[in-house]
């Protein structure tokens, strides 16, 4: 795989299912793969809003707030912060912002 140069407004967002933000994909193998045949993946998220946290099942997903307050997950009824490096949750849980919208970067593998 060569190297290459992408542009943040070169990526296509992709607004989320509950309407609380948008995805744009960064990377992914292996090349072309769809969200269902990825090896690994690299994305960004723009959260605008607070609301259901999305689980992936069988997936492994590191979620590095990169602008913003920072996140926190309410997972069962236990307060979670994701504020850095943090592994999101495998339950169902409740996502709300610290402080207003914020963006993130995540990096997934199966």
């Amino acid at each position: 795989m060569a190297a290459r140069v992408i542009r943040n407004a070169d990526l296509v967002r992709v607004a989320w299912k509950n309407g609380g933000g948008t995805t744009a994909e960064v990377a992914a193998f292996p090349e072309g793969s769809g969200f269902d045949t990825f090896g690994w993946r690299i994305s960004m998220a723009d959260v605008e809003s607070d609301g259901p946290f999305s689980v992936f099942p069988d997936i492994d997903r590191t979620l590095i707030v990169v602008e913003g307050n920072g996140i926190e997950l309410d997972v069962e009824g236990v307060p979670f912060r994701l504020d850095r490096a943090s592994p999101s949750s495998p339950s169902p849980a409740r996502m709300r912002r610290s402080g207003g919208s914020c963006r993130d970067r995540s990096a997934t593998s199966t």
